[in-house]
This record gives C-alpha cells, sequence and structure tokens, in this order.
C-alpha cells in the first residue's frame, strides 16, 4: 500500500500580511496587529516579517513590542479582511483536492493522495499552490509535504516564509528527530516540561523512549506522543465541507490568541453557548446532552459531556455545564480551540419532564429572556451583547457571517 501524500499550507504571517496588502505604504515598515492599540495592555496578535525579525513575538504587550522595534505601525484587527482571504485560499485549495481541513483562519491540511495524476507528486504540487497564493491573493505560504498530517504541519513550520518542505520516509528521522518534542504537534509547554524530567528533548528521544514509561506518565497520550514521533499518525484528512450531524446543533472557534485562563475560557464558552442556543430556538428545538471540544495549539483534543435533568434551550443553562465540563478536564495548557454542541434534540412544542434537580422557574426565567432577546435582534439586529464580551481581543468578529463555517472549528 502506497503512502498518503498529505499537505500542510501555512499562510505567512496572515493578519499582519493582510494589513500590509491593503495598505502599501505599510509594506516596508515593522507592522503589529494587536487587539486594542488604545491601551497599553493590548497584546500583538500578529506581526510581519519586518517586526519578526527585529523581535517582536505574538503575545508582547505594546509598549514591549514598540521598544523592539523603533516606528512600528500598530493596527486593530480586521476579521472581515482576513475571512475574505481565508475563504479565497480555501477555495483555492479545492482545485486540487475534495478533502481540505482548515486547522484555523491560516492553515489547512489537503490530501492529495489521489490527485497526483492531475497535478504531479506531492511538491509539485505544494510549489504549485505557493505560485498560485502568491499571485492571486498577493500572500505567501508555506507549505510541508509529508505522509501524514503531524509530519506535514511541522513541514510547514521548518521553513518559512514561502517555502516547501518535504518530509520521506527516508528523511525523516535525519530532518526532525533532532528538534525539540516541544516542535510536534501534542505537546504543550507543561508536557514538554514533564518529558524533559524524564530526559525526553527531542522528538528522536521521544520515538526511542520507553514505552511502557510513556503510558505510565501520560496514559494512551504518550503511546500517541510516541506513535506520532515515529511517523505512525494515520488521522485521515477530514472534508471541510460536509453535512452537519442533524441530530446535534454546534459551534466552535479558533481564537484569536490562545485561552490561557478560566477567565477567558468562560467569556469564550458562553460566547459559543448563545450561537448553538440561538440556532436550536430558530429551529424549535431544545437539547440535553451538553458537549464540549477543547483543542490546544498542538492538536491534542478531547471531547466531554453530560446529560442535563431537563431539556433547555437557555444559552445560560447550556454554557454553565459546558464551563463544568471544561474546568473539570483542563489540564491549564493553553487552549487554541473550543467547541459547544447540544445532542438529544427534541421538538421544543413537545411536554417536559420537570426534574426536582433543577430550578424549573429560572430555567424557564432564561428561556423566556433568549426569547425577549431574540425578537430585539430580529426587529433591530444583533444590539444586545454580554458585557463580559466587550474588548476582549481573542474573539473573532460579535457578527462573524453563518456562511464561515468551514474556519469556526
Amino acid at each position: 500500500m502506497k503512502d498518503r501524500v498529505i499537505l500542510h499550507c501555512d499562510l505567512n504571517n496572515f493578519y499582519a500580511s493582510a494589513e500590509c496588502l491593503s495598505h502599501g505604504e505599510w509594506k516596508d515598515v515593522p507592522l503589529a496587529v494587536c487587539g486594542d492599540p488604545e491601551k497599553r495592555h493590548g497584546v500583538v496578535l500578529a506581526k510581519n516579517e519586518i517586526a519578526k525579525k527585529l523581535g517582536v513575538k505574538t503575545g508582547d504587550v505594546i509598549w514591549e513590542a514598540k521598544n523592539k522595534a523603533k516606528g512600528l505601525v500598530v493596527v486593530p484587527p480586521h476579521f472581515d479582511l482576513y475571512m475574505k482571504y481565508s475563504k479565497q485560499m480555501f477555495e483555492l485549495y479545492q482545485n486540487y483536492t475534495d478533502m481540505v481541513e482548515p486547522f484555523g483562519a491560516d492553515e489547512c491540511w489537503l490530501d492529495v493522495t489521489g490527485s497526483q495524476k492531475l497535478f504531479g507528486d506531492g511538491k509539485t504540487i505544494a510549489d504549485a499552490i505557493r505560485e498560485r497564493v502568491k499571485r492571486e491573493s498577493g500572500l505567501t505560504c508555506s507549505v510541508g509535504v509529508s505522509f501524514n498530517k503531524v509530519f506535514a504541519k511541522l513541514g510547514s513550520d521548518l521553513k518559512k516564509p514561502d517555502a516547501t518542505t518535504v518530509i520521506d520516509r527516508n528523511n525523516f528521522k535525519r530532518k526532525i528527530w533532532g528538534l525539540n518534542a516541544c516542535e510536534m504537534l501534542m505537546i504543550g509547554r507543561r508536557t514538554y516540561a514533564e518529558l524533559v524530567k524524564l530526559n525526553i528533548l527531542t522528538i528522536g528521544d521521544l520515538a526511542l523512549a520507553d514505552s511502557a514509561t510513556l503510558k505510565s506518565k501520560f496514559g494512551v497520550n504518550g503511546l500517541k506522543m510516541k506513535a506520532y514521533a515515529l511517523g505512525e499518525d494515520s488521522e485521515p484528512v477530514r472534508e471541510a465541507v460536509k453535512h452537519r450531524d442533524i441530530k446535534s446543533i454546534g459551534h466552535g472557534m479558533t481564537a484569536v490568541r490562545d485561552i490561557e485562563t478560566e477567565a477567558d475560557a468562560r467569556d469564550l464558552i458562553f460566547y459559543l453557548g448563545e450561537k448553538v442556543a440561538a440556532r436550536m430556538r430558530k429551529n424549535g428545538l431544545r437539547g440535553s446532552l451538553v458537549s464540549v471540544g477543547m483543542r490546544d495549539s498542538k492538536l491534542f483534543s478531547i471531547v466531554r459531556q453530560r446529560v442535563l435533568p431537563t431539556p433547555t434551550y437557555s444559552s445560560d443553562e447550556i454554557a454553565e455545564c459546558a464551563l463544568a465540563l471544561f474546568v473539570e478536564n483542563w489540564n491549564g495548557d493553553p487552549m487554541r480551540t473550543v467547541t459547544v454542541s447540544v445532542g438529544k434534540l427534541e421538538d421544543s412544542d413537545e411536554p417536559r419532564q420537570l426534574s426536582f434537580l433543577t430550578d424549573a422557574v429560572r430555567n424557564d426565567k432564561l428561556e423566556r429572556l433568549d426569547e425577549t432577546i431574540d425578537r430585539i435582534t430580529e426587529k433591530y439586529g444583533s444590539v444586545v451583547h454580554r458585557a463580559s464580551l466587550i474588548g476582549k481581543d481573542f474573539l473573532y468578529d460579535k457578527n462573524d457571517a453563518e456562511d464561515f463555517l468551514p474556519f469556526q472549528r
């Protein structure tokens, strides 16, 4: 059986590059996209190549970034612009395969195994994509080519900007086993710190580590990390535009910056809860099975769920349950993507069996409050927002378009 051919396309300095394309006068100056340039504690969300070479890093506070790069241009994010470019690139990738899986707004995996007779081998396709991205959008991208998703992602990170890196079965030990283990997907800062205690520093060390020790320390995830280091990743590239499971309604988001505090997690989860509950009410549905999906910056993900005593379409009830699940299962590593969904759906006109375990009066009031907000929104537009979401620099535009679902992971 022949190896798969997987590409990972990563748009270089995406937000900052999009801003520079929209303003030609910024092309040759250091630039940073920041959460709130009016506040000293606003953080850098993205930087262009010039600012990067001067030492500006994602997560720097603005005054810190300005000290590193004199004359730094600071601009607020314009997510409608970024989404326009993202959709354009997504459509471009689909010219080469229907197996395209987004990983945030600026990264996608492509399975081009079946496309080689039409377009050439993996490197040829990667180079063609890079040239088209540059010609059709003005952006640049780095592409990793490999036989699995983990190594393809690693390949796109190895050489930037505007480069193709091939990691195959013949060269992967030489190319990547010498890298720090934290460079690999699934291994966050805390996990790497624990690996270091075991004297596992590099990807090669991890590949050759004792399986029993890894399982004892990390459980089944320890064995999975070793398998990844050995190139034994068989996870498929998933088609992004599939019909949704009609048995559940969900909404996910890849935050602009990683979620690192419980307070940020709460704000994001309540925002997602509002989205999910609004769709449920729109479709005349209540549900009782709440799920929360968590994916960190190294691609490690889990899903946890809980059954509510009584079906509901209250955004607060859904979010409170999802937040409790998040807190109970979060290991403290920064989270990149969070998803909230509700299953076990039923028609909202159906009579409900109330439970002595719930406050039926409170639940009814919460549902009626949401229904009132629905009527206000229908008449005046999206004018009612949670105060806790104002000024949050890790969320996408609060009025994000429903037609951009492929990138709302």
